[in-house]
Parts: structure tokens; C-alpha cells; sequence
């Protein structure tokens, strides 16, 4: 069963950085070796936002306009793991955020839909 756990959150002041990582399993007989893997946040009230994917096999990456040039999306094959630095943080970015993983497209996806397992979220908080 695929699983995937993110940590990293936390409480931050504007301006500041805070790493996100996803450790993912993929369960008995799968890889991610053609997976995307995503970070998607959501804040009270709004709609899952994406914000940076990375295919697993190329590194192949794609950012939201929001956060492009803050925010750097990276994956370990060795650990089995995403990560997420953000950089420059700013009130707005804070949200609960999530890692995920799209089976089955062949391009990397920025709607939530395609994507098949999402880990439990983990929240951001950035002070100003």
C-alpha cells in the first residue's frame, strides 16, 4: 500500500525558510519510477492549490507562479523521499501542505485530481 508522510512544518516568521519532506513507500510490487510526485497546499476556505511536481525517473520539475524562484521541489531515489524548500516565506503561504503521487499521467499534472495517494498534511504557519 502506498504511503506517503510529510514533516517539516512548523511555525516560521515572514521572511523565513522552512524543508518540507514526504517520505514515500510504495507498497508491496510498485515503484514511483514513472510517478509524479506533487505539493499541493490548502489554506481555510480555499481550493487545494499545487505548487511544485517532480517526475520521479527524469527530475523533470514544474512550479506554480506563486511560489517560483522561493520554493525548490527535489527528490532522493536513494531514501525514497520529496522535498520541498521554501524560501522567503510570506503570511500567504500559510496553509496545511500536502505531498501526493499521479500514477498515471506522463506529463506532470498541477490539478489535484490526477493524483492517486496523498499523505496526512502537515501545517505551515507563517507570522508576521
Amino acid at each position: 500500500q502506498v504511503q506517503l508522510v510529510e514533516s517539516g512544518g512548523g511555525l516560521v516568521q515572514a521572511g523565513g525558510s522552512l524543508r518540507l519532506s514526504c517520505a514515500a513507500s510504495a507498497g508491496s510490487g510498485r515503484t514511483f519510477s514513472r510517478s509524479t510526485m506533487g505539493w499541493f497546499r490548502q489554506a481555510p476556505g480555499e481550493e487545494r492549490e499545487f505548487l511544485a511536481a517532480i517526475r520521479w525517473s527524469s527530475g523533470s520539475t514544474k512550479y506554480a507562479d506563486s511560489v517560483k524562484g522561493r520554493f525548490t521541489i527535489a527528490r532522493d531515489n536513494a531514501r525514497s523521499t520529496v522535498s520541498l524548500q521554501m524560501n522567503s516565506l510570506k503570511p500567504d503561504d500559510t496553509a496545511i501542505y500536502y505531498c501526493a503521487v499521479d500514477y498515471s499521467s506522463s506529463t506532470i499534472r498541477t490539478i489535484p485530481g490526477p493524483y492517486d495517494y496523498w499523505g496526512q498534511g502537515t501545517q505551515v504557519t507563517v507570522s508576521s
